[in-house]
């Protein structure tokens, strides 16, 4: 027999996500890193090493910002069909997470300071869409992921060419992402102006500069 959840079993749950996404190494993934043993690295300068760890830091962060994201529509969304699939994605969103913060311990690097910041902004966004309705909160996750999408291809694209363990990371997340975006749509989300793309663009462009290093 399933007991149902209490509102502080669901506050000591959104807890739990939280210290999972925001303390280094707390994260534990489902799958496998792609970076698996059998990928190998070719020897890289103290710069381009210092490259990667800037790109892989910024994915990182990209990571936190989707569990936030995901969290608070989760919390807001009204049918629970839509609530499921935000903590479906939420998950498969935890592997990346994890496979970036294993990357940049690779690189002897760190996740980003601001972590923090671009976490509690992203939760107010998903709630706040959430609470709008599930047809733009479903919008707002493709539209989100699109934007993910783009910053991915464009790492494979800057990334050292001798860093093939970053680069199996990202291409595994790139797939994941344009499948979550698929789904948001199919499930009835709205395809997002293009004024309101551009608006989400120039905040990512915020982000990705301060985290690339700091």
């Amino acid at each position: 027999m399933t007991r149902s959840l209490t509102r502080a079993d669901n506050l000591i749950h959104q807890f739990d996500t939280v210290l999972r996404t925001l303390v280094p190494h707390a994260a534990s993934p489902s799958r496998a890193s792609p970076a698996t043993p059998e990928v190998h690295d070719e020897p890289m300068s103290a710069e381009e090493r210092h490259h990667a760890a800037g790109l892989m830091r910024i994915n990182h962060t990209g990571e936190v910002c989707a569990q936030a994201l995901y969290q608070g529509q989760g919390m807001t969304a009204k049918l629970p069909e839509v609530r499921g699939q935000m903590e479906q994605a939420a998950q498969e969103e935890i592997d990346h997470l994890a496979w970036c913060d294993e990357r940049l311990q690779e690189l002897n690097d760190r996740p980003s300071l601001l972590n923090p910041l671009f976490y509690a902004a992203s939760f107010g966004l998903g709630a706040a869409a959430g609470a709008i309705g599930d047809q733009v909160s479903l919008g707002f996750v493709a539209a989100t992921e699109e934007q993910v999408g783009h910053h991915l291809e464009e790492h494979l694209v800057k990334l050292p060419a001798s860093d093939h363990r970053s680069r199996a990371v990202l291409r595994q997340m790139a797939i994941d992402e344009a499948h979550h975006a698929q789904l948001a749509l199919e499930a009835g989300g709205s395809r997002f102006p293009a004024p309101v793309k551009l608006g989400m663009k120039l905040m990512s462009k915020v982000m990705t500069t301060s985290v690339y290093r700091v």
